[in-house]
């Protein structure tokens, strides 16, 4: 597996139904969602602007490859004010290939955090896309694989910033949305 096709596998309409399980406040929560992938040109200024601001050395248009946006709407059942409350957002990501299976991601937004993040990726033999991000609080581990091409699963667990401890962990489903 490559980044330019695990990225043109993923884009498109999704339905992801999430469940997670909070170690630290022994809850488990359930997360209905509708997500968009769509590619950008990597010349766009906005991912030039990210590039910019970015602490990676190696970030230059020269090895940008199938950058992405990712929008989200997403319900909860662990909204404890309104649980029918809707969550939404968007973040740009931009891979940085540093050879065939591996490399680095800028996003705009974390998955963890909700601020500008950086995560090293590879690819397992069997094509599953493995991603850890450091942020300043915690690590995340993701896990993203395909089991048909319409259908992709994607697997989370955040740890404690130093590794020792396990806060959260998550599976997801995720479902194109075929147009007729």
């Amino acid at each position: 597996m490559t980044i330019e096709r695990f990225v043109a596998q993923s884009l498109g309409q999704w339905r992801s139904m999430r469940s997670g399980h909070s170690l630290a406040f022994q809850q488990f929560e359930d997360v209905l969602s509708e997500i968009n992938i769509e590619s950008i040109n990597k010349n766009h200024r906005d991912i030039q602007g990210l590039l910019e601001s970015s602490n990676v050395a190696h970030a230059n248009n020269s090895n940008v490859v199938a950058p992405f946006k990712m929008q989200w709407s997403a319900e909860s059942d662990w909204e404890p004010d309104d649980p029918s409350q809707v969550s939404s957002g968007s973040c740009l990501i931009i891979p940085l290939q540093k050879d065939d299976s591996s490399g680095t991601l800028i996003r705009s937004v974390g998955y963890a955090e909700s601020e500008p993040a950086e995560s090293t990726y590879h690819f397992l033999d069997d094509g599953t896309f493995l991603l850890t991000t450091h942020y300043e609080q915690s690590i995340a581990e993701e896990r993203i694989w395909f089991a048909s091409e319409n259908v992709r699963c994607r697997s989370s667990v955040l740890k404690t910033s130093g590794g020792s401890g396990i806060l959260q962990t998550s599976f997801a489903s995720e479902v194109r949305r075929i147009s007729a």
